[in-house]
């Protein structure tokens, strides 16, 4: 490296004869350019292969806040600590000029190292025989926070070269946000934020002379001074600050005096708000620091609440949990996950586990086949027994009406005509554009339609959030479109138009809205219709399999709603429907969405009058699908049956429209005194039976006769 710099000295040297005039003689600038090369070169050197540690920097709490700024959870980094970005723009000026006069009045103007400031710290020291003052820069002390060492001699060397290294590559601005962020305020708090949130429960944009003087008392010795712990060391050192910031003129002396009077402030919780909310939107972000989400603080808060009331005591085990999305902007404006951290499963956002979600499925069943054209409100269709190959779905209350319109099947949530329609829809087409729009249902389906007609009555998993979004869209003309967490999504949905899935056609879902408005009120509900101004909702309830699940979800007042009402181990709660359970929780979340959040169209969910809508044609008089073939109980496609001897009969039995003629292998049987088809098998082997309707459909069955002596 010497014949280098040497070289590069004679390079640097003019030649003879040249008109150059030096200060100093050519042999003395050639010395002084070797000592300064020999001196810097080394500096830089290190400066390039030994950066500051800055990358411990950025692990920050992550800081979630309402679509308004306002903080609803903090969470500490993986150590356990509270460490909040401090921004210069967000704290009290008056905190910031007072730092600089106490700490570092020069900060501005040196280059990392006080050289005053050292100078004045070591003749005190010399004088007083201990620390007085101290000489470290702002700037030295964060590249301390960076790297901590040993108080000595070589480690003020190394934190002076650091604080150079610092200056080199940060303004003032970011150097002073970076030591706001990091220093140390007792126990697990570090930052001014952190500080602030801990003992004062806000944050650190508008303090008093008191606060201010706290929090910069509190980094000279954080742990000796903790308000919680030594609330006397407290005060004391909160004087002693107040005192010296008096003298140097930034407080008035007499406030001063008064401040130092008050009592050391008793740590506080951080914020907890939208628990489960703040985890998804912090997932989501970019960044952990002030996470913007679409949240309202003040209905998130009584929906919290609201879902505590609504779970009853925790010993019983039932969670709650809300879900509350704006449909304009598709922006989630409040979630409770569960309703009780305390209780079984209390910590899992119960919004995003699938669960069977009842009979609230059925009107985008109901949408599809309208839209496909067999059926319309009017549709005339059977509420009676039915088997479709080998399932057979039974009502709720184990009873039938006849036939009813398609309006009061899906008002009265009638199971049989559901999967009638669903039959006719197709399973598998109805999971795959529940699926497109971004409503998964776990469950999966076979070749045949007929293994997933359960989908119907519940018979596949959905989430809470899933359902939002659905019901969202049956609230907006049929489009379905992604959720927004984060202010971030939506001015990024409304910047690039993101393109929406069309579950169904907009005339469509404007008549599964107005029939579901017509339904019945929940008791103790006066109908919207004689209401003044009261808001139509257009809702659907669902009770799964075994009482284990209770649903209510919904679409008006320009928001959709859904409420979810069970046990976290899906154990079942006998006799708990949706309609006695879910139903008023979720008008109840309507009452406070009207109380609190800007008045919306008075219609029941779509945004505005679509001026596409038409009135529809006439209703289909019959549901056209009921026109299939009978289905054959007994016997059935395949079966073996054994007769014990000559003169054994078997009484036939099969579902069908109307009069059923039955035949073997062509011939007709005939009917027994109580009117039953009766077969009398001759010789053991196969026969062919067949059974026709009265409008002449045919289901046949291939049966094998069996003996004990064949």
């Amino acid at each position: 490296m010497r014949e280098c710099l040497t070289k590069l000295v004679k390079r640097l040297t003019p030649p003879e004869g040249m008109r150059f005039r030096l200060w100093w003689p050519p042999e003395w600038w050639r010395r002084v350019a070797l000592v300064a090369l020999y001196v810097l070169a080394p500096i830089y050197l290190l400066d390039f292969a030994l950066p500051p540690p800055l990358a411990r920097a950025g692990h920050l709490s992550g800081v979630v806040m309402d679509r308004r700024g306002t903080v609803l959870r903090v969470f500490p980094v993986d150590s356990g600590k509270w460490r909040m970005q401090a921004h210069l723009d967000q704290i009290d000026p008056d905190f910031i000029q007072a730092l600089l006069t106490y700490e570092d009045k020069r900060f501005m103007s040196h280059g990392g190292v006080d050289f005053a400031a050292l100078v004045r710290a070591s003749a005190s020291l010399a004088s007083a025989g201990r620390v007085v003052s101290g000489g470290s820069t702002i700037t030295m002390q964060t590249a301390r926070l960076l790297e901590p060492r040993p108080r000595n001699i070589v480690s003020k060397v190394l934190e002076s070269f650091r604080a150079w290294q610092l200056e080199r590559r940060l303004s003032k601005e970011q150097l002073l946000e970076l030591y706001l962020t990091m220093a140390p305020y007792g126990g697990n708090l570090e930052g001014v934020r952190a500080a602030s949130w801990a003992y004062f429960g806000r944050e650190p944009d508008n303090l008093s002379p008191d606060q201010i003087a706290m929090l910069i008392a509190l980094p000279q010795s954080p742990e000796a001074r903790r308000p919680d712990l030594h609330p006397k060391a407290a005060v004391v050192a909160r004087e002693r600050v107040l005192m010296r910031l008096a003298d140097e003129k930034v407080f008035a002396r007499d406030l001063a005096q008064e401040s130092a009077e008050y009592p050391a402030p008793k740590r506080r919780d951080f914020p907890t708000l939208a628990w489960h909310a703040s985890e998804e939107a912090l997932i989501r972000s970019k960044t952990p620091d002030n996470v913007r989400t679409t949240l309202d603080l003040n209905l998130q808060k009584e929906i919290e609440d609201l879902a505590t009331r609504s779970a009853g005591p925790a010993r019983d085990g039932v969670q709650v949990a809300i879900m509350v999305v704006d449909i304009a902007s598709r922006e989630v404006r409040a979630v409770a996950g569960s309703s009780n951290r305390n209780t079984a499963g209390g910590w899992i956002d119960l919004t995003n586990r699938p669960r069977s979600p009842g009979s609230t499925l059925k009107p985008f069943i109901y949408g599809l086949a309208f839209d496909d054209g067999v059926a319309a409100p009017d549709t005339r269709i059977a509420d009676a027994p039915r088997r479709f190959s080998s399932y057979r779905p039974d009502n709720f209350d184990r009873t039938f009406r006849g036939d009813v319109t398609v309006a009061q099947a899906l008002q009265h949530s009638l199971n049989i005509p559901a999967v009638s329609a669903l039959d006719a829809v197709g399973a598998q087409r109805f999971a795959a554009a529940l699926a497109f729009a971004g409503a998964d249902l776990s469950m999966p389906l076979s070749g045949d339609d007929d293994a997933g007609l359960a989908i119907a009555l519940g018979g596949a998993g959905l989430t809470v959030r899933e359902l939002a979004l659905l019901y969202c869209a049956l609230g907006d003309r049929g489009r379905a479109l992604p959720l927004n967490w984060l202010q971030a999504e939506s001015d990024a949905s409304r910047t690039s138009k993101t393109p929406a899935t069309q579950i169904m056609s907009a005339q469509s879902a404007r008549q599964i809205v107005d029939i579901l408005a017509a339904a019945p009120a929940p008791a103790g509900r006066m109908p919207a219709q004689l209401t003044q101004d009261a808001p139509v909702i257009a809702a659907k309830t669902g009770t799964s399999y075994g009482f284990r699940d209770a649903w209510a979800a919904g679409t008006g007042n320009g928001h959709a709603v859904v409420v979810w009402i069970g046990r976290a181990d899906s154990a079942p709660r006998p006799g708990v429907t949706g309609r006695e359970a879910a139903l008023p929780v979720l008008f109840e979340v309507y009452d406070m969405i009207s109380r609190i959040m800007p008045k919306r169209n008075s219609g029941p969910g779509l945004l505005e009058d679509d001026s596409s809508q038409h009135v529809p044609p006439s209703a289909l008089a019959r549901f056209e699908h009921e026109n299939v073939p009978p289905q054959i109980l007994f016997p059935p496609d395949g079966a073996e049956v054994w007769k014990d001897g000559e003169h054994t009969s078997f009484v036939l039995a099969a579902e069908g429209h109307g009069h059923l003629a039955w035949y073997v292998d062509g011939k007709p049987l005939g009917r027994n005194v109580a009117g039953d088809t009766v077969w009398r098998p001759g010789v053991t082997g196969f026969y062919t039976v067949s059974v026709v309707d009265e409008g002449g459909l045919t289901a046949k069955s291939r049966v094998r006769i069996m003996s004990p002596d064949s």
